[in-house]
């Protein structure tokens, strides 16, 4: 930066013919002009003016230095500015990475409205359900469902990700409903495999205090939460499904939660981000948008009552199937 401010001194006293006028348009002493293009001078072994008590005027290696550089800091001045329009005004590239189960059921409505409100913000969303390092990958903000992310980022707690195993009424209608964790064998089950492992995901269930997991054979096996939803949503099976998927549903009447008293939790939704003094106002923008509609978003999660509240429903069904 020395380096930089001697050549613009250099510039601005080639330009005005004084190093006194320099020293003035910087907001420096005369003695701080003076001893930058003598510094200046000194490192590249080359005399930049000829000086009289009355003139200041370029040498030929002056002018040669002053023809070639007095472009590049006006473009490097113009970059400046850029950088320093980005704290004021909410414009530019803004890269979002999150997993594909997230994308269009939860966060794609908000990239939408955020869109419409910030258009002079080109959104690059990368869906991909392998973790984002937002170095490596050159990403700004990313989302994450589960534990926690690592690797030095700030995360934010948005929403609970509760696993809730739902039936469609058709399904249950027509081959009743699972009482408890070892009746599900019974009954047909859709499966999901993570796209990340290529292993089927096991079944989560909170047995008091502790967590049990179960295999069950599926039915029907898919790799998108999204398509598992569809599937049980057509009565094809009972399945384990993320709230963020199965809430809507369960409140429209269209899926049936059961086993609720062995609903789990599988972590949070979360968004993480770089240090927030590193980031321009289009990120930090982006993050508070997300943060003020996600967090303890009840659109994504049901709380205990309204699942106590589903069970009767669901036994007294399970019992006219019966009799």
């Amino acid at each position: 930066m020395n380096g930089i401010r001697a050549i613009n001194t250099f510039v601005r006293a080639a330009t005005l013919g004084s190093l006194r006028g320099a020293a003035v348009d910087q907001g420096i002493s005369p003695q701080a002009a003076s001893h930058a293009v003598m510094q200046l001078e000194k490192d590249l072994g080359v005399r930049l003016f000829h000086r009289t008590t009355r003139k200041l005027s370029l040498t030929e290696e002056g002018q040669r230095l002053f023809d070639s550089v007095k472009p590049a800091l006006a473009m490097l001045s113009s970059a400046l500015d850029e950088a320093r329009r980005s704290q004021e005004e909410v414009g530019g590239m803004l890269r979002v990475s999150a997993p594909r189960a997230l994308g269009l059921p939860v966060l794609w409505p908000y990239f939408e409205e955020f869109q419409k409100r910030y258009q002079n913000v080109q959104l690059e969303v990368q869906l991909d359900d392998q973790f984002t390092d937002l170095v490596t990958d050159r990403a700004d903000v990313g989302f994450r469902g589960g534990p926690p992310p690592a690797g030095g980022s700030i995360a934010r707690r948005l929403v609970p990700i509760q696993l809730i195993v739902c039936a469609s009424p058709d399904y249950i209608e027509r081959r009743g409903a699972p009482r408890t964790i070892d009746e599900l064998a019974q009954h047909r089950c859709t499966g999901y495999r993570r796209a990340n492992t290529g292993k089927l995901a096991q079944w989560q269930f909170r047995i008091g205090d502790e967590i049990v997991y179960r295999d069950l054979p599926a039915a029907i096996c898919v790799n998108d939460p999204e398509m598992e939803t569809q599937a049980v949503l057509a009565g094809l099976g009972i399945g384990q499904l993320g709230s963020f998927n199965a809430t809507t549903h369960i409140r429209s009447g269209r899926l049936v939660p059961l086993l609720t008293q062995h609903v789990s939790e599988y972590g949070m939704i979360y968004i993480y981000y770089g240090h927030r003094t590193e980031q321009s106002l289009r990120v930090k923008t982006f993050i508070d948008f997300m943060v003020e509609r996600m967090a303890g978003n009840r659109n994504f999660f049901l709380d205990q009552a309204e699942l106590d509240a589903a069970q009767p429903t669901q036994r007294r069904r399970a019992t006219k199937k019966r009799g």
